[in-house]
């Protein structure tokens, strides 16, 4: 049987498949080689279709230029440009609180803007020579790397800050043997005043401090928008503060360190922005994906940098005595000088708590021969706790023949507190 060979017209790539036939049929001299006796193969054309695809490429835009210059350049110009200002007000800040006014004192927490203060009051001269005091607060509640920083950068840079810890406890078991190692779940005003505000202060009175440094910004937070470089504050008689970084931005702070490359808190680089005691710091996210390490932001870093957000992991589950999320630890609070500084009453007369009443109280009583006297039950907890049935502070007691009784009335006037005296 002949076969006739038709034209295959098809846009698609075909192939050729051999399949054996009962029919000889001699195809062309390529099919030869297929043929085998008296059966033949017959060449049937089997079409595969092969699919195209075309990849579309869009024309690369070029990058905009301004005025001939690519606009990563002139970011980071820009971003130069404002850091040269800053430290150029940072430093003449500086320069008057140190050369312009008595007894200039930073206190320094190791944070990143207080590293940056640090490192710019170094390049003026002011930490070798020690024209400018550094002390420092410990807590007994930090961090163990903080405590190993600071001994770092006391070697870098040449000084050595004097440290200030609760009152009568040269350690953490001291401590936790006078006030009790769970103060802060039970009082956190008292363990801020513990722990924070008192040798806080008491660090101001010993080092002569007239001009306090410090590393506060607007940036931090609602609390602290309107600061301005420099302050005052009627603590110890009377205050200068001067805020170099008032108006610094958190990126502007880890841009200045990567740029001169400032030792900074190792727990950056395990995601912490800022850091305080090591009881109610966490990392920021939680899952400290974002670090600072290196000198360069590892993950997302605008959940460090946005406003208000550096201490984010601060005081974190810590409330008010009156139910408030605390974002402050009392030191720079407004009326903290009345809350702490007036609690040593120089008349010697009361206790804790000056008001006005008190004061009227005592000399109504001392007329009549009754002492007023303070006494701070506070540092003798076991004491006063087992002689005068005190479980808090302030405690009001009247002692009589050798017994005390608990004034219980929350009324804190003279007139009331002058009828229970005399009642009792």
């Amino acid at each position: 049987m002949a076969a006739r060979a038709s034209a295959l017209s098809t846009q698609t790539t075909t192939r050729c498949m051999p399949l054996a036939s009962r029919n000889a049929v001699k195809v062309s001299a390529r099919a030869a080689p297929f043929n085998k006796s008296a059966q033949a193969l017959r060449l049937v054309m089997t079409p595969k279709r092969v699919t195209t695809r075309t990849l579309a490429v869009a024309p690369v835009a070029e990058e905009m230029k301004f005025a001939g210059q690519s606009l990563d350049t002139l970011i980071a110009e820009s971003k130069d440009e404002r850091l040269k200002h800053l430290e150029e007000q940072s430093m003449a800040a500086l320069k008057l609180a140190v050369e312009g006014m008595d007894g200039p004192v930073f206190p320094n927490a190791l944070i990143a803007g207080d590293c940056v203060i640090t490192h710019l009051l170094s390049r003026l001269g002011y930490l070798k020579d020690g024209k400018c005091k550094v002390m420092v607060v410990d807590t007994f509640h930090l961090f163990d790397e903080t405590m190993d920083f600071l001994k770092e950068v006391e070697e870098f840079y040449g000084f050595k800050a004097e440290v200030f810890q609760a009152e009568g406890c040269a350690d953490k078991a001291e401590y936790d043997t006078k006030y009790g190692a769970d103060l802060w779940k039970e009082n956190i005003e008292e363990y801020d005043r513990v722990c924070k505000v008192e040798p806080f202060q008491r660090g101001l009175r010993e080092t002569g401090c007239k001009c306090m440094i410090n590393g506060r910004t607007r940036w931090q937070g609602f609390e602290r928008a309107y600061i301005d470089l420099y302050e005052s504050a009627p603590v110890n008689g009377g205050l200068a503060k001067v805020n170099p970084l008032a108006y610094w931005t958190f990126e502007d702070t880890f841009d200045y360190i990567a740029k001169y490359k400032i030792p900074a808190h190792p727990l950056h680089a395990k995601g912490y922005p800022s850091i305080g005691d090591a009881k109610d710091t966490i990392p920021i996210p939680e899952d400290g994906s974002v670090t600072f390490t290196d000198f360069k932001f590892e993950g997302d870093k605008t959940q460090w940098l946005d406003y208000a957000s550096e201490r984010k992991g601060r005081f974190v589950g810590l409330k008010t005595a009156d139910g408030k999320t605390k974002t402050e630890c009392g030191i720079h609070v407004a009326g903290a000088e009345k809350t702490w500084d007036r609690d040593l009453w120089e008349s010697g007369k009361f206790c804790q708590a000056m008001e006005d009443e008190y004061e009227t109280l005592a000399a109504n009583l001392s007329a009549k021969g009754i002492t007023v006297a303070k006494y701070r039950g506070d540092e003798e907890r076991d004491f006063v706790s087992a002689e005068f049935n005190v479980e808090s502070f302030p405690t009001i007691n009247v002692v009589s023949g050798g017994t005390a009784t608990k004034y219980e009335s929350e009324e804190r006037d003279a007139t009331s507190l002058a009828a229970f005296v005399e009642s009792a």
